[in-house]
Parts: structure tokens; sequence; C-alpha cells
């Protein structure tokens, strides 16, 4: 016999303009049957962890042509997550096992794309680091520095977004190879946690600087070989101002403009000719062949204390909505995630 359950589910209500709010979501609850399909090779999953990103935003409106697809207005969002198998018809997966992959935002989900889903093999470390260092945003941080910024010893480094979630790790990444690494982040202890605990050569509150350029010029005076983009707007169009000649931007994401329904647009970009900059956007996709040699890099790294994360963790699938929308106004402090629940 079929068990069917509750299902409590964050829903999005509609499309959404301007400014993410609570309200553009809704928490609905709803009964799953517990059971594959007949036929199927679909996996029944119990969600423990979801993870909370800036490109959801962008989701959350209409989309065509675009790398990824917009939600549907009624349904549930969406996202990473770390999830426990509870039934199978794949035979890739068991009954018991951990999974990483997307899933909704809901306490049980029924995946059929089972090929997005992979296998967590290492539980000896926490199992929401997977939607962090472990995850998308760690896989980011690694190819985005390492393959597109093709950084050398010694070069100078500027990290926008310094504490979240691909930002914190770039930091530890450049001052592993030996670079000089500057942070901007939008609170003094977002500031302070760069250098103490994420070891920074400097960081400063991009809130409290009245000109970004003079603050670059300030922190490098000789210029900044690469730059790791988060935020976009006024803040690139500093560092175009500030880059070297031959330096390297790499395009990882612009969470100050996913709210705005007409971008700011960027002034200096001549600097991409007389200094012969490279400006490179990616997509983590591009990269998933580099995930198990990843993972092998930094597990033993964190498993002995030469990198280290910094987690916002956020109780309960009914926090999701609170903990998604403060990504926006930087109230989150490292990696944000919500616990669905901890078995």
């Amino acid at each position: 016999m079929t068990k069917e359950v509750s299902n409590k589910q964050v829903i999005l209500k509609h499309y959404v303009t301007g400014y993410l709010k609570e309200s553009d979501m809704e928490l609905k609850n709803t009964t799953i049957k517990l059971n594959v399909p007949k036929g199927s090779s679909a996996v029944v999953l119990k969600n423990l962890y979801l993870s909370c990103d800036p490109y959801m935003r962008y989701r959350m409106r209409k989309i065509e042509g675009s790398y990824v697809e917009s939600f549907i207005p009624g349904s549930p969002i969406t996202g990473y997550g770390v999830a426990k198998v509870l039934e199978s018809g794949d035979s890739n997966f068991q009954k018991g096992d951990i999974v990483l992959g997307r899933t909704g935002w809901e306490e049980y989900s029924i995946v059929t794309a089972t090929q997005t889903l992979f296998k967590i093999h290492d539980k000896d470390v926490p199992l929401s680091y997977y939607l962090g260092i472990f995850g998308m945003p760690g896989l980011t941080a690694y190819a985005g520095f390492y393959e597109v910024c093709s950084p050398k010893k010694g070069e100078t480094v500027f990290v926008s977004a310094a504490s979240g979630a691909v930002g914190q790790l770039v930091g530890q990444f450049a001052k592993m190879l030996g670079c000089y690494v500057v942070g901007s982040a939008g609170s003094k202890e977002k500031v302070d946690q760069l250098k103490s605990k994420f070891c920074f050569d400097e960081a400063f509150n991009y809130k409290e600087e009245q000109d970004l350029d003079a603050a670059l010029k300030r922190y490098f005076p000789d210029g900044i070989d690469i730059y790791f983009e988060n935020v976009g707007g006024k803040m690139l169009d500093a560092v175009l101002l500030n880059m070297k000649v031959h330096g390297r931007i790499a395009v990882c994401g612009m969470v100050s403009q996913y709210n705005l329904e007409q971008t700011e647009g960027v002034h200096n970009l001549f600097c991409l000719i007389t200094k012969r900059i490279r400006m490179e956007g990616f997509l983590v996709f591009d990269y998933y062949h580099l995930y198990p040699k990843y993972l092998a890099m930094i597990i033993p790294q964190i498993k002995a204390g030469k990198v280290v994360y910094a987690e916002d963790v956020a109780e309960g699938l009914e926090s999701a909505p609170s903990a998604l929308v403060g990504l926006f106004s930087g109230r989150n402090i490292g990696k944000q995630i919500v616990v669905v629940s901890r078995e």
C-alpha cells in the first residue's frame, strides 16, 4: 500500500518585478505518495538541506533563450539540495543513499531527471557542505579562479562579495597560491571575518566608500591583476579603471543587478582595449567534468583545517523565503542554506 504523507512546499506565486519580497512566495501544504511511478526510473527524495543562491532571483522572471528556465508560477521553487533516497527506480541509486542535485523546495520530491543527481560518498564532513564548498559554489570558485583567471604566484587579486559562498573560497585559493588578496563586503562584521577567518590581506566595506575608484587605488596602488566579479554595476566600473595591463576578469555573477528592471550601464569598457584586459563570463555547468578532481583536492584541505568555510543556517522550510530574500541585502554571513530535516 502506497504511503501518502503531507508535503510542505514553497511556491512561487507569480513572476517577480523589482526587488524580491517574501510575499512573492508562499508556504503551501500538500500531500505526496512516496512511491516511484510504475515503470519509471525516478527517485523519491526526502530533502534535508536546500541551497539559497542569487541566480534563483533571475529564474523568477519570464526568461527566453537563457541558460536556465523560468520557475513556474504556482509550482514549487527548485534548486540545489542534499536529500535522502526513500525509493528508487534507477539502479544507480539505492534506498538510503544521500544525494546532491536538483530538487524542489519541499519536504519530499520525486525527481525524474536522475542524471542531475550525484551520490555522496564521503559523509565524514557536514552534509550541508555539499551545497557550498563541496558543491556548486565550491566548483564555481575553483573553476573560475584556476581555469578562467589563469593565476600566477605573487599576483594581486580582488574579490567582490568576498564573504559569500564563492568569494570566501576564491580568496583562500588565491592566498594558497601566494597572491595578495583584497575583498569587499557589506558590513564591518564581514570585513573582519575576511581578514581574521579567511586570511585576506585586506578588506573593505563598500557601503562606507564614497569613491570606489579611490578605495581600490588605496589597496592596489600598482593595479589589479585578477578581479573575480560577483556584483557588477558601479564596482565593475571602478575595477576597470584599476586593472593592470593584461589583467583578467572572471565574471561569475552580478548580484547588484538581479532585482533591477533596467540594469546599470558600464562606462569604462574602453579599458578592455587600452589595458588589453581579458574579461570572460563562465558557468559552472561547463566545468562539471572537474568535479571529481576538485573534491579530491578540497576534502583533504578541509579535514586538515587548511581551508575554512562559513555557513549561514536557516532552520525549517518556512524560513526559506526570508533566507532567499536576505541574500540581496547582504543579511547572510557565509553560504546560505536552509535545513529542512537533519535526518
